[in-house]
Parts: structure tokens; C-alpha cells; sequence
């Protein structure tokens, strides 16, 4: 994948389309499709699409890391599967779908880290792989909760259910990636 740059109006566009997305689902309709911005639609990219409540909670986040499609069909399947496969949750209500906040974050493939130190909080998204279980915290998670790295890693294997400082083990394997990350609020 090449470095994508998304332009404001690119950014609005694809914010509107996942909540046209959620919003089609409740009134049995279709969605217009996103529009092609100079090809990047339709490079195999991954996504995550997040929900947050008024007050910031999480509502709901779904991504792939690894791309497998189009971006244009991961953003529109993540925003489906959001708000209304997310085990956390139950399936989004329609009386809810106004007051939330949608972001995005579009990512870049992983890579594998040497060490733990090459982990950046506030720029990567981590995860961690050890004994058949895995994990994985986008770029803005840390920073958002205030978190070093320790705490990073020892939050992330409390994800994963593995022991707390199982991310010092000879057999935890960590990558990083980086994501364009934006939301509503930016636009509000």
C-alpha cells in the first residue's frame, strides 16, 4: 500500500457514508457508494470503524488489521459490523444512532518490532501474539487512557487473557502499525 492522505471533504464523504451505512440497515435501504478518491477506494487497505457514545464510552469498534478487500467494502462492512456485531454490545437501537460519534482509522500494514522500546505510544497501534492468543490496541488507545508503554502492554495482554507480563515472554511476538485516524468531532 502506498501512503494514503485523505483530504477534509475525502474525510466527511467517508464519516457520512458509514453512518448512511448503520442508518440503511434500520430503513432497509441501499447506500450510495463511496466515491473512488483517486483509486484509494479500491486499494486493499484494512479499517477500523469506532462508536462512541455522547459521553465518550464506547459504543462499538470493528477493523480488520490484516486488508483483505477493498477499502471502500471494509469500511462499509466494519460500520455494519460495529454497531451490530460487536460482542461487547448489544445490536445498536435506530434511537441511538444520532447521538454518536463515528471515527475512523485507516491502517497501515503491520510490521514486527525487535523490542518492546520501538513501540511509540500516541503514533503505533500494537499487538501482541503469545501462545496462540492475540491482541490489539490502535494507535490513539494509549494516549486516550493515559497509559505508558508498560501499561500498554500489560492492558494489552489483559485483552488477549493471557497472564499480565506474558509480553515479556521469549515467545510474544509484537508488530506495530501506524493509522490515519478521524471522526465527527473534527467536523462538528
Amino acid at each position: 500500500m502506498t501512503e494514503m492522505t485523505f483530504s477534509q471533504e475525502e474525510k466527511q464523504e467517508i464519516l457520512t457514508f458509514v453512518r448512511s451505512t448503520i442508518a440503511s440497515k434500520f430503513a432497509n435501504a441501499n447506500v450510495k457508494s463511496l466515491g473512488e478518491m483517486d483509486g484509494k477506494m479500491a486499494e486493499m487497505c484494512s479499517c477500523f470503524v469506532t462508536l462512541h457514545k455522547p459521553d465518550g464510552a464506547l459504543r462499538g469498534c470493528i477493523g480488520n488489521i490484516a486488508a483483505h478487500e477493498a477499502l471502500s467494502d471494509n469500511i462499509a462492512h466494519n460500520a455494519i459490523n460495529s454497531a451490530f456485531v460487536d460482542p461487547r454490545f448489544p445490536q445498536l437501537a435506530a434511537e441511538e444512532l444520532n447521538d454518536l460519534e463515528i471515527e475512523v482509522s485507516i491502517l497501515t500494514p503491520a510490521r514486527p518490532i525487535a523490542a518492546p522500546e520501538d513501540f511509540i505510544i500516541g503514533e503505533h497501534g500494537i499487538i501482541l501474539q503469545c501462545r496462540g492468543r492475540s491482541a490489539v490496541f490502535l494507535p490513539q488507545v494509549a494516549s486516550e487512557q493515559g497509559w505508558d508503554r508498560e501499561d500498554t502492554l500489560t492492558n494489552l495482554c489483559y485483552k488477549a487473557g493471557l497472564p499480565f507480563r506474558a509480553w515479556q515472554s521469549e515467545d510474544a511476538k509484537l508488530s506495530v502499525f501506524t493509522a490515519i485516524v478521524f471522526s465527527e468531532k473534527e467536523f462538528n
